[in-house]
């Protein structure tokens, strides 16, 4: 078998890592949505990244839109936008399944070089055997997994975190803050209210009587009649 492989080897070599990389990478999911379904369950002291970025990202949505209407399409929008390195989530799931038929197409161009060098039942017997238990272990392997039916299961456990207890808490949050905002108002406006009769008091005290003003510009304007006519 070793030989029969070694007559092709650049293909042989690319369908075995092909063949473990679709395979790790399925296991790379299922472990990735694991670990996250597990975090949420205690999400309100996670130490997960990404879990910690969901929920920042739903605070400061909540607060530029005064709350979130369809709180399943923002984690739908969210697990979407998770990234493997540079990589989303999705593509790679898509990736893992393309290079398994990445696999299969090398061992089914090397049967066909064999075969056009007039090798035997038995050469090509082996790229068989791979591609068959290949495409076994990788379907075992997604069906163990269950990449998915976890993700349904994270979807839920956010979707009822966020629309249960963190939207709660925002609205309280909001509800106290604009309490204080309208208690800080009614001080403000009480002080205004004592200050002004104090200023309008002193201003109508400082200010002269008009009937005093009045009274004392007759009595010079008949002073001065009364020297006049004296004088005549």
């Amino acid at each position: 078998m070793l030989a029969t492989f070694q007559k092709e080897l650049l293909l042989s070599s690319l369908m075995f890592v092909f063949l473990v990389c679709s395979i790790l990478g399925k296991i790379m999911l299922g472990v990735l949505y694991q670990n996250m379904i597990k975090e949420t369950e205690n999400m309100r002291a996670t130490k997960n990244k990404r879990l910690k970025q969901c929920k920042l990202k739903f605070v400061n949505c909540y607060r530029l839109n005064h709350g979130v209407a369809n709180v399943p399409v923002f984690v739908d929008k969210y697990l979407n936008q998770m990234k493997i390195g540079p990589v989303s989530v999705n593509t790679f799931y898509h990736l893992c399944g393309q290079t398994m038929l990445l696999s299969v197409l090398c061992a089914g161009i090397a049967v066909c070089r064999s075969i056009t060098k007039s090798a035997g039942l038995f050469a090509v017997l082996p790229y068989y055997i791979v591609s068959f238990l290949g495409l076994y272990l990788h379907f075992a392997v997604s069906a163990v997994m269950d990449i998915r039916g976890r993700r349904r299961v994270l979807k839920i456990n956010l979707v009822d975190f966020l629309e249960n207890h963190m939207s709660m808490q925002l609205a309280e949050a909001e509800l106290t803050e604009e309490a204080e905002e309208a208690q800080d108002i009614r001080t403000i406006q009480k002080t205004e209210g004592r200050v002004k009769p104090k200023t309008t008091a002193v201003a109508r005290e400082e200010e002269p009587e008009p009937q005093e003003a009045f009274s004392s510009m007759n009595e010079k304007e008949l002073e001065e009649l009364l020297k006049e006519f004296l004088t005549l």
